[in-house]
């Protein structure tokens, strides 16, 4: 059975997904502004976000809010028990395209533990959501892990959110693709990280990889990975992705395989 806290997820993200749905079928109209170099934001980011929230904080009026785009709200502290962490729409620069690969994300941190996620699809209609302890679930269906046992076997997603003013990173991104394209049977870079973890938590994706992310790229995406039996680090093989914002992602063997590649880089 549902946690209430997930429900009330689930119900602020459907709210959310009938702004984005109705905004793509018009992306015209749509106010794009661009917040940096390959960073967009757009009305229906700030509107979706405004739903989420209110969604949250009408059953929950003490809770704290991190949201991509308004930031930090209702309280947030260092000493904050319940803080709810919201992308309202991961993938910004696809939607504006028309590309339907885009998403919406919120988890719910706990004395600083995620303990409840979601994901939300709107363009496929894809619920996936998270309960610590609970198990993963794909429209409530339970989701494992893809069982693939060899890199060269595997499918692996990977994101890099254009810095080009940042040469050094490229350089490091584009070795760490090269090194993987020649490892994995393919890899794939469709913009979304979010996205990118439900899948691996399904097992479409194998594993995953990516460096400088923000924490509601990834608080419920991670959950899922781990929900559904799959491991998640930094490129450290530590627990502070959610701090450093560098996540390495997929099924026990593949993660094994996956990570003294990248370490070595």
């Amino acid at each position: 059975m549902q946690h209430p806290m997930l429900t009330t997820a689930v119900k602020a993200a459907r709210r959310a997904a009938s702004i984005i749905n109705r905004a793509s079928f018009d992306l015209e109209q749509v106010k794009v502004e661009q917040k940096d170099q390959n960073d967009f934001v757009t009305e229906v980011d700030r509107e979706a976000e405004a739903a989420i929230i209110d969604v949250l904080l009408t059953t929950y009026p003490d809770h704290a809010i991190l949201a991509e785009e308004s930031g930090a709200s209702n309280g947030l502290n260092d000493s904050s028990e319940n803080v709810w962490i919201i992308d309202p729409l991961d993938g910004t620069t696809n939607f504006i395209h028309g590309f339907p690969c885009y998403c919406i994300s919120i988890a719910l941190q706990q004395n600083g533990v995620v303990t409840h996620g979601l994901v939300y699809d709107p363009a496929a209609n894809n619920l996936y959501t998270a309960s610590k302890g609970g198990g993963a679930y794909l429209n409530n269906r339970r989701i494992r892990v893809s069982k693939t046992d060899r890199l060269s076997k595997a499918l692996i997603g990977t994101g890099f959110a254009g810095r080009k003013k940042d040469p050094e990173a490229l350089k490091a991104f584009l070795k760490m693709f090269e090194v993987m394209t020649m490892n994995a049977q393919a890899v794939r870079r469709p913009g979304s990280a979010a996205l990118d973890l439900a899948n691996v938590a399904c097992g479409h994706y194998d594993g995953y990889y990516e460096k400088d992310l923000k924490i509601w790229d990834i608080a419920a995406g991670a959950l899922l990975v781990a929900e559904s039996g799959g491991i998640v680090s930094d490129f450290d093989g530590e627990g502070d992705y959610l701090k450093s914002g560098n996540i390495i992602a997929g099924s026990p063997r593949i993660f094994a395989q996956m990570l003294p590649l990248l370490q070595s880089i």
